[in-house]
């Protein structure tokens, strides 16, 4: 069985050699065959150059380099593309995850027949502003999508190839592809693993990292509940409101008319509905909104009836075999 291991690289030039070292001492000790994929996604130091020295001295190491950079998701999806293992392993290139991890990530795929295994740094490193927000977010995510992980942000996990012929990354979403396989059907674990104190450089994640986890949350929350249904949730919505705004005008009307035949028999004065304009304005508003979420869900489902795969989000410069 070949075993694909996908390492994005960013400003990483002094860890990739080690990183190298580490991975080729686990493959030869447990005689794996493997390939290493390093993407460069747009490095400003030499990184590259470091990448391509490996390649020359290891024929199973393969180079990808961005003109300019895309972001993580793109680079593991160009990863992922190039990948030609049965099993395909992710691990950040910061020297924070450990290679010597890799054996048991495979046994237990194998034990417990899974199709991705997702770390879990049970022990982190990282200051305590950056490890309470990432457990809240964590702790939302399992709450919101069902994948019951402890760390979702992990970036070493495991996958069996075939996932990704149904799984495909854009935006931020390299961190739900658990979530996104197990909407398919594919089974998801989890596996604790050593969160090693980074040697080199700095985090690439700032407060942003969070913000915009939350919103591609909610982006995988509705891919994974109405993605292929849209019309359920905006035309719940829509409904809603078209029958909130319609019990309001009737029960204007009814009075209105219930006032005036009253007030036939001497019993009460007619109502104006000048009395009750806002509520006639909020329910034709609410009658026009429900009509808007309507119709978005009709569009929303012709896109999914018709859509067709965009192109990849990413330029490749240069690559080596």
């Amino acid at each position: 069985m070949k075993l694909s291991i996908v390492i994005p690289v960013y400003n990483e030039e002094e860890s990739l050699t080690q990183l190298h070292k580490e991975i080729a001492e686990v493959a030869e000790s447990n005689q794996y065959d493997i390939e290493i994929i390093f993407i460069d996604d747009g490095s400003k130091d030499q990184s590259w150059q470091v990448v391509k020295q490996i390649s020359q001295d290891d024929e199973r190491v393969r180079g990808i380099r961005f003109r300019r950079n895309f972001g993580k998701a793109a680079a593991l999806n160009a990863g992922f593309a190039a990948a030609g293992g049965e099993i395909v392993m992710t691990m950040d290139a910061d020297l924070q995850d450990d290679p010597h991890e890799i054996p048991d990530f495979l046994a237990k795929m194998q034990d417990e027949n899974l199709d991705v295994i997702s770390g879990w740094k049970q022990v982190r490193h990282d200051p305590w502003h950056k490890v309470i927000p990432s457990r809240f977010f964590n702790a939302m995510v399992s709450y919101m999508t069902g994948v019951k992980l402890h760390d979702h942000n992990c970036g070493m996990k495991c996958y069996r190839r075939e996932i990704f012929n149904e799984v495909s990354l854009y935006g931020e979403l390299h961190r739900f592809v658990p979530v996104l396989a197990a909407a398919r059907g594919y089974c998801v674990g989890e596996k604790i693993v050593e969160h090693r104190a980074r040697k080199f450089g700095h985090s690439k994640y700032g407060f942003t990292r969070f913000v915009k986890g939350f919103l591609d949350l909610f982006t995988v929350w509705f891919l994974t509940g109405y993605g292929q249904r849209p019309q359920h949730l905006l035309g719940t919505i829509g409904l809603i409101a078209m029958t909130l705004g319609l019990i309001i005008l009737t029960c204007l009307a009814t009075l209105w008319v219930g006032s005036r035949v009253f007030y036939q028999i001497g019993i009460c004065n007619p109502v104006h509905l000048k009395e009750h304009f806002p509520a006639i304005e909020y329910s034709i508003a609410a009658l026009l909104l429900g009509a808007q979420f309507i119709s978005i869900g009709v569009i929303a489902e012709l896109m999914v009836a018709n859509r067709n795969r965009i192109g990849k989000p990413y330029s490749i410069a240069e690559e080596l075999n």
